[in-house]
């Protein structure tokens, strides 16, 4: 089964965090993901995240640190899924391909329809959000 490489970034705002949506004519139209995109060869998860924000949201990633990094195998494909927080940006998301975007937070991110592979990403944002909420 072909596996693809995939960095996912999130980036908070306060207490929410930005989400997209797959716009029409997508795989996947209409659920719910974390902005990022496909490693290119021989890039690591950290470059191929600075490079699909900057495409797809228009900021400039300026450090990152990693989360976690998952699989999850779709009838036809796999992914393998590098979750990173943006933790230093310049520049304000604008949806530059078709997306919609949308600042949530954790009531509202598990109202809405995730793709499945962005479930391990999903649980670990939450658990973020929780841990700063005890930590305050």
């Amino acid at each position: 089964m072909k596996r693809i490489e995939v960095a996912a970034g999130l980036i908070m705002r306060g207490k929410r965090f930005l989400i997209a949506q797959r716009p029409p004519g997508d795989s996947a139209t209409g659920l719910w993901e974390f902005p990022g995109g496909k490693l290119e060869q021989a890039e690591t998860a950290a470059d191929a995240l600075k490079r699909e924000l900057e495409e797809e949201l228009g900021i400039c990633v300026l450090a990152t640190r990693p989360l976690l990094s998952s699989d999850y195998d779709y009838p036809d494909f796999g992914v393998r899924l590098h979750f990173l927080q943006v933790t230093g940006h310049s520049g304000e998301p604008v949806a530059r391909e078709g997306q919609t975007l949308a600042w949530v937070d954790s009531d509202e991110a598990a109202a809405r329809p995730f793709l499945p592979a962005d479930a391990p990403l999903l649980a670990k944002c939450l658990e973020l959000l929780k841990t700063e909420d005890r930590q305050a």
